[in-house]
């Protein structure tokens, strides 16, 4: 097979080029600019361009696929040679769906709580020996790629995005999958600039549902109310439902304990919300064969996703984790993690405005009293991000506001946000750092380690 990538260095569609090249694919692809460790990773597999830029040239009539990531625009060179060629184009949900029609489709989806839900099934199912495709949202230790693809595999494991598939194709990425499995974590709105209203966004959850195989399973988290009303209205008869809530668990001198029926096993993640994750990834694994003592064996040895309460820094008392919380429901289930794991403990919770969504005038808004449970809530943006998203400035006190806590420290310097968290006294104190961004080129896992020393 002959693939071409239009945009090959995403975060997404770098891993598929790579997954496909060790299916023995032809690859080929281009961009405009590629990061690291996009451009390291596809220069070891000799699939980095040679050039940066869009050459039409590139495309010829050879090609069984072309796929065209969310980076392209729709007046892309190569895209509009591709169709000038009559060539079969594919967003990367829906190539994902051509390489796992034939296969069990587990889809996890939801606002919040997917790449941890996934990175648990994936963690147990390789740990199980079930042979496995997957495509999931991060870097997880112990996976080479992002994505697995293999002719043996009879189950693909997919993280189902809500964000758009292509530049050309406006539907939300996990509305391709056709799941036969299905998890639904819960709903918070997020995605403003796509779902202009929460209703808008609610109904990308309703026609995900629409799309499920016949006879399919739907595992859902009850606990939130959007999405029980949601999932108990829907009409659809031949779903099998399955609401849970967090696993039975309770916290001893500073470790979390599952409680089984005749036993308790230690684990090495925390947090209220991560049991409701691993609830559904012990409702996921059931569905697909595993036995309770396959699941609780290997979910001990689970230590989290990338970015999600992920441990980068600990000295004595002190302990520094980052997470991707961005959104104000992830905001307020990860500062209430790390309180409920450390009650005695000072926290310091510190987050960046860096999405659309937050930057937004109007919907900074919804983050009223989101941090209100940390002792001391520090709120980063950079003004040249709001610039260069072309939204409304927004001043620091109108930052302060929207938070409704008059005591959170606003710092809109990179610089003196730095000055100011070497300057505080860390013992018995946890630091925790919260943003989809990087603070404005901070390496925060350097930063966290020189903070403790």
């Amino acid at each position: 097979m002959n693939v071409h990538f239009i945009s090959i260095g995403g975060s997404a569609m770098h891993n598929l080029a790579l997954a496909l090249k060790e299916k023995n694919y032809n690859i080929s692809g281009s961009d405009d600019e590629i990061f690291e460790p996009s451009k390291s990773r596809l220069a070891k597999a000799g699939l980095l361009p040679e050039e940066m830029g869009w050459f039409p040239e590139k495309l010829h009539s050879g090609l069984d696929a072309v796929i065209l990531g969310m980076h392209a625009r729709a007046d892309n060179p190569e895209l509009l040679k591709a169709k000038e060629l009559g060539l079969a184009i594919y967003s990367y949900p829906e190539y994902l769906y051509e390489q796992s029609k034939n296969k069990t489709r587990l889809v996890i989806g939801g606002s919040h709580g997917k790449t941890s839900i996934t990175a648990m099934i994936l963690h147990v199912l390789q740990l199980a020996n079930m042979p496995i495709d997957y495509m999931v949202g991060a870097q997880l230790k112990g996976f080479d790629t992002m994505v697995k693809l293999t002719e043996e595999a009879k189950v693909m494991v997919l993280e189902g995005d809500e964000y758009l598939s292509s530049p050309i194709d406006r539907r939300p990425k996990f509305h391709l999958y056709k799941g036969n499995i299905a998890v639904l974590s819960g709903i918070a709105w997020d995605h403003i600039n796509v779902f202009p209203t929460f209703e808008n966004y609610l109904d990308q959850f309703r026609i995900f549902i629409d799309t499920l195989e016949p006879n399919s399973t739907l595992i859902y988290c009850e606990l939130d109310k959007d999405l029980k009303g949601l999932v108990e209205a829907h009409p659809r008869t031949d779903i099998t439902k399955i609401p849970y809530q967090a696993h039975p668990h309770h916290v001893e001198k500073g470790t979390t304990y599952l409680e089984l029926e005749k036993s308790t096993i230690p684990l090495l993640v925390f947090g209220h919300h991560n049991m409701q994750n691993l609830q559904a990834a012990y409702l996921s694994c059931k569905s697909l064969g595993l036995s309770d003592e396959e699941f609780y064996t290997h979910i001990q040895s689970f230590r989290g996703a990338a970015k999600r309460l992920e441990l980068i820094a600990k000295k004595d008392t002190s302990n520094v984790y980052k997470d991707f919380a961005h959104s104000p429901s992830k905001l307020k289930a990860t500062i209430k993690a790390v309180r409920d794991q450390f009650g005695t403990q000072k926290l310091v919770a510190c987050m960046e405005l860096h999405t659309f969504s937050s930057l937004n005038k109007e919907f900074l808004q919804e983050y009223k009293k989101s941090m209100d449970s940390a002792d001391v809530s520090i709120v980063y943006y950079n003004p040249h991000t709001i610039e260069h998203k072309k939204l409304e400035d927004i001043s620091p006190e109108e930052v302060k506001q929207a938070f409704g806590n008059e005591n959170i420290l606003i710092f809109n310097n990179s610089e003196a946000l730095k000055n100011y968290l070497e300057s505080q006294n860390w013992t018995d104190t946890n630091l925790l750092l919260m943003s989809s961004g990087n603070y404005d080129g901070i390496d925060v896992d350097i930063f966290a380690k020189k903070l403790l020393e």
